[in-house]
């Protein structure tokens, strides 16, 4: 196959900024069609693409039309987060490849028909988590791989980001996020921690999740935040938010490793995926991009603070192949050229027709921590037993 003809399904700010920043800029990509609930989305796209491409996509306003498309090899979708699984599941009935973006499970079940169908059609699914590309998490993981950090013990890894102007502008932007967060209260992104932590580990490849417990703070930020930008007399200043401002979820893993998850989206801070390994022979901590080796930096303890900052250091010795390649080529797309190296992958995989790099194996067992830690949040921080979703695959995967 020399070209992969896509369909766009979901063309608010992440599909949008997938199309024009890193899918039309691919020689090897044909979009053939575009889909949006919202007809100034989906004609703003198909525009787009004949303004850059020459010729006007197919433009439907229900995911279901390009399904029965025949000719589409890959549906990329961008769509709501309650919308990922069924968009899903109906492309591999349909025998076609999935990019899914990122989000979180709204049940245990729909995360079984995710791997049920995939089971029955065998039609890849990808999640298509950028952060397992990132440089740092890549580079870690190749330290990992060469035994630098020792047995690995312990990770941890937050979403860091303020999104309260997004939540409190979601009826304007039409954006999903704020009705989950007046409905919702649970771990809703796991996978920008979990994905690189999961590599690292090697869930559902010799190792998996077993249990988690999750407790959210109260729901404070977005009340004030409301308050202060849009006034006492707007709508939203009299709605109840359900989502904890803060929401921490402490995983056990098969082999004796633990995980630490935060969510923190509704007080001000900065940005930070709080990624954070911890090994018999060293440590990673992403805030102050330090590495910490025993034996190298033990006689450095009293005057640790001076040698933070020392990642850089470590790249011409262990930075990944991957990087390394990508560098000398020239870095492309965004988020730091995380999204053009993920979408390569899984193009890649779909002319050469071969199971995607991340699967759905990765992609139910990521999401369904959202599900299982609105349970324990519900619970009151009680324990909570996370599937398998390979079926015992998972200690010779």
């Amino acid at each position: 196959m020399e070209k992969v003809r896509v369909g766009m399904i979901g063309l608010g700010a992440r599909g949008m900024g997938l199309l024009t920043g890193i899918i039309l800029h691919m020689d090897d990509v044909e979009v053939v069609a575009v889909c949006d609930l919202y007809e100034d989305r989906r004609e703003k796209a198909a525009s787009l693409v004949e303004e850059a491409r020459g010729q006007r996509p197919f433009a439907a306003k229900q995911y279901q039309e390009v399904v029965a498309l025949d000719n589409i090899d890959a549906v990329v979708i961008g769509a709501s987060w309650a919308d990922h699984i069924d968009i899903a599941v109906a492309c591999m009935e349909a025998g076609i490849y999935v990019a899914s973006e990122v989000g979180g499970a709204y049940s245990i079940q729909e995360c079984w028909r995710l791997v049920e169908t995939y089971e029955r059609t065998k039609v890849p699914c990808m999640i298509m988590e950028n952060c397992c590309y990132g440089r740092d998490e890549m580079m870690v993981l190749n330290m990992v791989k060469q035994g630098i950090f020792g047995d690995i013990v312990h990770c941890s890894g937050g979403y860091h980001h303020d999104l309260r102007e997004e939540i409190a502008y979601g009826v304007e932007n039409r954006h999903y996020r704020l009705q989950n967060y007046i409905h919702r209260n649970c771990e809703n992104y796991p996978t920008h921690e979990l994905g690189p932590i999961a590599q690292i580990l090697g869930i559902n490849h010799g190792n998996r999740m077993v249990s988690l417990v999750s407790m959210a703070s109260k729901a404070r930020g977005m009340h004030e935040y409301v308050l202060k930008k849009k006034g006492e007399d707007s709508a939203l200043a009299h709605t109840e938010f359900m989502q904890g401002d803060i929401v921490t979820t402490m995983i056990k893993c098969a082999h004796g490793e633990t995980i630490t998850l935060t969510l923190d989206t509704t007080l001000p801070r900065y940005y930070s995926r709080g990624f954070n390994v911890r090994g018999t022979k060293g440590m990673y901590h992403e805030e102050n991009q330090s590495i910490y080796l025993d034996g190298q930096h033990d006689a450095h303890h009293a005057e640790w603070n001076k040698q933070w900052g020392n990642v850089e250091e470590f790249r011409e010795q262990y930075d990944h192949p991957v990087w390394k390649k990508y560098i000398a080529e020239g870095v492309k797309g965004g988020h730091g050229g995380m999204d053009w190296l993920v979408f390569s992958d899984f193009f890649n995989s779909v002319k050469n027709g071969t199971p995607t790099p991340l699967d759905v194996y990765d992609m139910a067992s990521w999401m369904c921590i959202s599900a299982l830690s609105e349970e324990s949040i519900a619970l009151g921080g009680q324990p909570v037993a996370i599937p398998d979703f390979t079926n015992g695959k998972w200690m010779n995967r």
